[in-house]
C-alpha cells in the first residue's frame, strides 16, 4: 500500500542517522585531538595515553551515545508453534513499548519515530505474519486479524513477564489497531462479577475432560486482559463495513463503490493465490507461486489497486505525488518486481470483504485509556465517526492532525512524532 513511500522515507532518516553517528566517530579519532606535550612523547608511552584519551573518553560517549539505537532482531514462538519476528530497539531495561503496524508495511517502518527516543524505552515492534520479516510465514487462518490478535497475546505476556511489569503502552496504526480492537473486543476489563462468572464456568467445562483449543485460548483471555497500560490508536475504527446505524466503516460512503473495484481484481488474481486451510496447508494443490510468475497484466492489476489504496490514505499532495513516484513501476521493472507480501496481502482483502469485523461492542467495557489519534482529512475513516468512538469509550481523548490522511507518519512525520512523545511521557 503506502509502505513503498515510507520505506524510502526510513531510509533516508536511518541514513542521516548513520552518517551523523559516522561523522562522531571519525572526529572522536582525529590525532587534532592529541595535546601538543603527547605528540612529542616516545611511541612507547603514547600508546597507552592513546587508548585513554582518545579511545577511553571520546569512544566511550559514542559508545554511550549510541547504545540506544542498538537493533536487534529476535524470533518470539506464539500460541501454535510459528516463530514472529520481534524487531527490538532501546534501553533493554527501560519502560517496554509494543507498536504494531499497518497492512503490507513492515514493523521497521516506526523505527525513524523510535530511535530518538530509545534512551528512554524499550520498542518493540513485530512483524504480523505474511508482512515485513514475516514475509515467508504467511497468516494460517483466513480470519488473519483475529489470529494476529492472538499473536499480540503471546507477545503481550512475553513483554510482561521479560519486564516484570503488569501491562504495556500500546500504540496501533490502521490494521495493527484493528487487530487491538480485536484483543479489546476479547479482553475488555469486564466487572469482576462477569469475570468470575466466566471462570466459574470454564471451570465447570475442564471437570474430567482435556482443554479444547477454545479454552485454552479462553484461559488466556483471563490472564491477558489487564495487559494494555494505556493504548494511542493511529486513525481506525473497530468496524470495517458500513451498518444501517454505522457509516463509519473503512471508505465511509464510497465503501460500495471501492470495495467494487477490490472485488474485481480479487477476481482476475484469486486463482493464482495459493488458498490455505486452517492448518496452513495448500487448500487446492496449487503451488506457491512468485510475484514475477504472475501474468503482466495480473501483476499490473496488483499494483494499480496497491497504489490507489496509497493515494487514498495520504491527505496531502506533497505525500501524494510522492507515493505516484515511488510506486510507479514501467514494464520492464514490473517484469522483474519482487514482492513477496502479494498473497498476503490478496487473502487479507478477500478477508476484509468477507468478514464482518465489527468490535464496537468492546467500546463501553474498554477501562483502558485510549488516546484517538485522527487524521483530519481521513478518506479511510470518517473523522466524525472516529470521534463517535472516542464518546462511546470510557476513558478516550481525542486528538486530530490537520491536513493529514489516514497515512498520519507519512502525511505529517513531525506532529506523529511529537504526539508520540508526548503519549509516552504522560505516563
Amino acid at each position: 500500500m503506502w509502505s513503498s513511500a515510507l520505506t524510502h522515507l526510513m531510509r533516508q532518516m536511518l541514513n542521516t542517522l548513520k552518517n551523523k553517528a559516522s561523522a562522531f566517530k571519525a572526529s572522536a579519532l582525529k590525532p587534532s585531538s592529541m595535546t601538543a606535550a603527547s605528540a612529542k612523547m616516545p611511541k612507547s608511552k603514547l600508546k597507552p595515553l592513546l587508548s585513554k584519551t582518545l579511545l577511553t573518553k571520546p569512544l566511550g560517549v559514542a559508545t554511550q551515545l549510541l547504545q540506544p539505537y542498538h537493533i536487534q532482531l529476535q524470533h518470539w514462538v506464539s500460541y501454535d508453534g510459528s516463530q514472529i519476528p520481534v524487531t527490538i530497539v532501546g534501553n533493554p531495561s527501560a519502560t517496554p513499548v509494543l507498536l504494531l503496524h499497518a497492512f503490507g508495511m513492515d514493523a521497521r517502518q516506526f523505527l525513524p519515530f523510535v530511535l530518538p527516543l530509545a534512551g528512554q524505552y524499550c520498542f518493540y515492534l513485530p512483524h504480523f505474519r505474511g508482512f515485513g520479516l514475516a514475509a515467508a510465514t504467511p497468516s494460517s487462518e483466513f480470519n488473519f486479524i483475529e489470529q494476529y490478535a492472538d499473536d499480540v497475546d503471546v507477545i503481550l505476556t512475553h513483554i510482561c513477564s521479560k519486564h516484570q511489569v503488569k501491562s504495556v503502552d500500546v500504540a496501533a496504526i490502521s490494521m495493527g489497531a484493528l487487530v487491538m480492537w480485536a484483543h479489546f473486543n476479547r479482553h475488555a476489563q469486564h466487572s469482576q462479577t462477569d469475570s468470575a462468572q466466566a471462570e466459574d464456568k470454564l471451570a465447570g467445562k475442564l471437570q474430567g475432560k482435556a482443554k479444547s483449543n477454545f479454552e485454552t485460548k479462553a484461559e488466556a483471555t483471563f490472564e491477558t486482559a489487564s495487559k494494555v497500560k494505556r493504548y494511542l490508536n493511529i486513525d481506525q475504527s473497530p468496524i470495517v463495513h458500513n451498518h444501517a446505524d454505522w457509516q463509519g466503516g473503512v471508505f465511509g460512503e464510497k465503501q460500495a463503490e471501492v470495495f467494487k473495484q477490490f472485488d474485481t481484481v480479487l477476481q482476475a488474481t484469486l486463482p493464482y493465490v495459493n488458498q490455505q486451510s486452517a492448518n496452513g496447508q495448500s487448500a487446492n494443490g496449487q503451488t506457491t507461486l512468485a510475484f514475477t510468475q504472475l501474468p503482466h497484466q495480473v501483476k499490473r492489476q496488483i499494483t494499480q489497486m496497491e497504489t490507489a489504496f496509497s493515494l487514498l490514505s495520504a491527505g496531502r499532495v506533497a505525500s501524494q505525488l510522492f507515493i505516484k513516484a515511488s510506486g510507479y513501476l514501467p514494464d520492464h521493472k514490473l517484469a522483474v518486481y519482487q514482492h513477496p507480501t502479494w498473497q498476503q496481502k490478496l487473502r487479507g482483502l478477500q478477508a476484509y470483504l468477507e468478514l464482518p469485523y465489527d468490535y464496537r461492542d468492546a467500546l463501553p467495557v474498554t477501562q483502558t485509556p485510549v488516546i484517538m489519534l485522527i487524521g483530519a482529512q481521513s478518506q479511510l475513516y470518517d473523522p466524525k465517526w472516529q470521534r463517535q468512538v472516542a464518546n462511546i469509550l470510557p476513558n478516550a481523548q481525542v486528538i486530530e492532525i490537520a491536513g493529514s490522511g489516514h497515512a498520519i507518519p507519512l502525511d505529517a512525520p513531525l506532529q506523529f512524532s511529537r504526539v508520540l512523545k508526548q503519549f509516552l511521557v504522560s505516563a
